[in-house]
Parts: structure tokens; C-alpha cells; sequence
């Protein structure tokens, strides 16, 4: 489908709401201000909806994995059940939102499913069970799934959802551009002005004066003092969308043995596909990124009488602390600045129900969940270990690439290969294209100064520590990183090392 077009941002602005990010929570909150009567601009780095959205798998549901019983254990009852009642009225408000509009967005109503194949997490799924009755969660446990798959257990969430993301999007964008709101591409933003009336400052110097400011990018622009880097990772997945002879049974459905395995139909070109998804691991700590791609392919060759494989891609999200996202103040008592990240692969109802919650805040009205989600919380139990286990990963990290001597040379790469070399005794990143030009870059990335590692599935240079990721030409893709990679001319070194030599 085709996508609408906006400008870039060439002038300075003044309105109520900048919001800075077009996906799911962007464009809802912007969706939902401008029904409220406020002057909204948003703005995105990119393309409108070409990120993280648009690349979903697009399950609406307030099951996330086995996450219940960890919540009432790790955060008390009270809270379990406002993070499901937060994501059950998301749920809501999009149905109801699209059959208020009309909208064509293959909406549909579906039973959600865990299920577990080994011992280890039957019992797991037992003690989910035992969650969803204290919690009065609509669903229980079943034996058996349709599919050829050899499950222990499984457990069923009913009435939950899936729809096409970016047709429903579309038709919200609509909505804003017809109350006056204004949408802004290939603008990023880069810093915020802070005080009684903060302004968004631009790549391209330009400034955005608002009320208030929406940072819902995917990994926040602007900090602050919240030190969100150290208090989220970055998670990286992969999806196949196959071909198979036999018709889909319905339902949608993940593996809660790990590596997981998540399945829900598609419709592309009026013809229904299979989503295989899973493979997960942290972004830019995996040693050969086709590998999983090959692993979703044999689970489907296993599973389906799969015919062919019609799409491929990969997308990532970042975990917080606790599992719970970080909706809210960006930093405690700085009420006009607000901040949503860390939905932890469930962004469909976590981006909502933070949208829900920013529009209640910016109106001044009280919410139920703004205790539960503020940015300023810290849970004892989970936050203290994970910070630990965390930030000792990032150290890791960093030391390992340091330390790393590789040994591969820019001329050993063959077209469309992209590899860490050595170059005049120094580690760089070398990509050859497949017109034979090789293009090199820093490794550092830009960020705090991490090795980044080569993804070959995405031909990008993935940065191990906090997720940011860069085309092999160095452009950022993802951040936190705002800077490029520092580029090389290759033929140039290469004469420059032949002369010092002598030659």
C-alpha cells in the first residue's frame, strides 16, 4: 500500500504538542490531542511508519509471554492487574476505533495461545494458569493446539487481536492532518530546550516550540538525567512470511520455550501467509544473523507444508528493568515532558495504552496506570539484579571488542560481504558492494564507544552494548547513537599506507 507523503521541516514552529516519532504511540497520541482540540506536530526521522510499526507482527493482546506471575510476585497483585487491565482497555479502544471508522485494516478478533513443548515450561505455563484465575483473566489451560507440533501444555487468552498495523495507522494519520495537525519527515530530532515551554531542536536547526513534548521514538532522543541507557537493552527478532498449502487455523501463538516460535496468518495481496517469528537474542551479540533465518525455515519446513517463503525481515525492541515500559515524566516532576519506550515486543497494546495515558496527562486528568508505568520507578526485586546483570553485559561488551584482533583484510571480501578488518593495524568495518566498491568505516559506534558487529542479514553494523544500529555506509539507523560512523576512504588509506611503507 501506498504510504502518504509529508515535508520536511523548513521553518521554525510554535504549537501545544510536538510529538517526536510517527508509530504506533505517535501517531495514536497525536490522533487523540487532535480531537481534543490541540495544535499537534509530529515529527520523524524517517519515513511515516517505515520503523519498528510497520514491521510488527501486529498481535493486539494483553498476553505478553508468561508475564503474570512474575508480575504478582515481583511487583504485588494490584499492579498485575493494572498492567492487564492497561492493555485489555488498548485492545478495546481499537476495536472500538476501527469499527467507529470503518476502518479496512483486516481487524479480527482471535484466541491467544502459549504453549510449551518441554517439561520446564509446562510448569511455568501451570503457574500462568494459576495467575490468570487470581487476576480474573478470561482463558485457562488446553492440551492441545492445531498444529504438528508435540506440546506439553498450553494456555489460552480469549478475545484478544490482530490487525493490519499500517492500514489502521493510515487512517489515524487522516484523522490528525483533518483537525489541522501537521506531520514532518526526514526531520529528526536531536535535543530538547527544556523549561516552561520546551523546544524540540532539529538536526537541521530548527525549533519546535510546544506545551508539551511526546518523545515516543523507538529509544528515546533525549535523556535527560533518566539514564535510560543503562536501564534498557535492546532485543533483536526475526520474521518469515511463508506459503503453505494447507489453510491457517486461526488463533495466534507463541512458544514459551526458548528460542521462541510465534505464528499468526497474514494477508498480503489478497493471499493469506503464515508469520513464523522468533530467534531472538540481543542486538548486535549474534554470530551469524542468517543463521536465524534458517532456524524459522526448518521450525516451518517441520510444522507447515510450506510451499515458499515470500517475505523476510527482522526488527528490534528494547526491555526495561522490570518488563514493565517506562510511560511517563521523563524526568520526575517535569510534567511537560513525556516519555514511552521499552514495550518489550508488545508495542501494539503498550503503545496505545501509553497514547491513552499521555492524553490523560497532558489534560491534566488523572489516570489509573501513571503510578504504575513512571519512568522514576524502581522495583527492588527485579530492577536491582537485572541493572547489575545489564550494565555488566555492556561492560562486557566493550571490553571484548577492544580486545578483539581480526584478521580478515578489506580485499578477502567478496561482493555483498561485510566483515570487521584490519586496516593499516586498525580495526574497521568493510562492506563490498556488489559493484565491487568497498566502503569502510570506524567501528566505534558513536554512542559510548562500543565495537559495533556486522549483521549480514541487514547488511548493518549492529552495536552490542545499547542496541544502536548503522547502514553500512555509517548512517545511523537506530539509535540511541546520533552520530554517524566515521567514514574511510578505502583508496585513499590503501595510498596513503603505500607510502609510508616506501612503495
Amino acid at each position: 500500500m501506498e504510504f502518504p507523503k509529508f515535508p520536511k521541516l523548513e521553518q521554525d514552529l510554535d504549537v501545544d504538542v510536538v510529538v517526536v516519532g510517527a508509530g504506533i504511540t505517535g501517531i495514536t497520541s497525536a490522533y487523540l490531542l487532535a480531537n481534543e482540540g490541540a495544535k499537534v506536530a509530529v515529527l520523524e526521522s524517517d519515513e511515516v511508519l517505515n520503523g519498528t510499526t510497520g514491521h510488527t507482527t501486529a498481535k493486539i493482546t494483553a498476553q505478553h509471554d508468561l508475564i503474570y506471575a512474575e508480575f504478582i510476585h515481583s511487583l504485588g497483585r494490584e499492579k498485575a492487574e493494572l498492567y492487564y487491565r492497561a492493555n485489555t482497555e488498548a485492545l478495546d479502544f481499537m476495536r472500538e476505533t476501527v469499527e467507529t471508522h470503518g476502518i479496512e485494516c483486516e481487524f479480527s478478533t482471535q484466541d491467544a495461545y502459549i504453549y510449551a513443548t518441554t517439561e520446564k515450561y509446562a510448569k511455568k505455563i501451570e503457574k500462568e494458569v494459576e495467575a490468570y484465575k487470581t487476576l480474573g483473566i478470561d482463558g485457562g489451560l488446553v492440551d492441545s493446539i492445531p498444529f504438528d507440533i508435540d506440546i506439553q501444555n498450553a494456555l489460552v487468552m480469549k478475545n484478544q487481536a490482530q490487525f493490519h498495523p499500517t492500514k489502521y495507522l493510515v487512517h489515524l494519520i487522516q484523522h490528525i492532518t483533518e483537525k489541522g495537525g501537521q506531520i514532518f519527515e526526514q526531520t529528526t530530532a536531536v535535543n530538547i530546550d527544556t523549561g516552561d515551554h520546551p523546544a524540540v531542536l532539529t538536526k537541521e536547526d530548527r525549533r519546535i516550540r510546544a506545551k508539551h513534548v511526546l518523545i515516543c521514538s523507538h529509544f528515546p532522543f533525549y535523556e535527560g538525567t533518566g539514564l535510560y541507557s543503562t536501564r534498557m537493552y535492546a532485543n533483536r527478532s526475526y520474521a518469515l512470511a511463508v506459503k503453505t498449502k494447507d489453510k491457517y487455523p486461526g488463533g495466534i501463538y507463541l512458544g514459551a520455550d526458548k528460542p521462541a516460535r510465534s505464528l499468526r496468518s497474514v494477508t498480503a495481496n489478497d493471499e493469506e501467509l503464515i508469520l513464523i517469528v522468533g530467534e531472538d537474542h540481543k542486538t548486535g551479540q549474534s554470530i551469524d544473523t542468517m543463521d536465524h533465518y534458517k532456524a524459522l525455515e526448518t521450525f516451518g519446513t517441520e510444522v507447515f507444508d510450506l510451499e515458499e517463503i515470500r517475505y523476510r525481515w527482522s526488527a528490534q525492541d528494547l526491555v526495561t528493568l522490570d518488563n514493565l515500559p517506562y510511560i511517563g515524566e521523563l524526568t520526575s516532576g517535569q510534567s511537560n515532558i513525556l516519555i514511552a519506550t521499552g514495550f518489550r515486543k508488545w508495542g501494539m497494546s503498550n503503545g496505545t495504552a501509553a497514547a491513552l495515558l499521555f492524553r490523560d496527562m497532558v489534560l491534566g486528568k488523572e489516570n489509573p496506570y501513571e503510578e504504575l508505568y513512571t519512568p522514576s520507578r524502581f522495583n527492588a526485586h527485579p530492577s536491582v539484579k537485572n541493572f547489575v546483570v545489564e550494565n555488566a553485559n555492556v561492560v562486557g561488551q566493550l571490553l571484548k571488542g577492544k580486545l578483539d584482533s581480526p584478521t580478515r583484510t578489506p580485499e578477502s571480501l567478496v561482493k555483498g560481504e561485510g566483515a570487521v578488518v584490519t586496516l593499516d593495524g586498525h580495526r574497521k568495518g568493510a562492506f563490498k558492494d556488489e559493484d565491487g566498491e568497498v566502503h569502510i568505516v570506524d567501528t566505534t559506534c558513536t554512542h559510548i564507544g562500543c565495537e559495533v558487529a556486522w549483521n549480514n542479514g541487514e547488511r548493518t553494523w549492529d552495536c552490542p552494548c545499547h542496541g544502536s544500529r548503522f547502514s553500512y555506509t555509517g548512517e545511523v539507523i537506530e539509535g540511541p547513537a546520533e552520530k554517524p560512523l566515521q567514514k574511510y576512504d578505502y583508496k585513499m588509506m590503501d595510498n596513503l599506507t603505500s607510502e609510508d611503507s616506501g612503495y
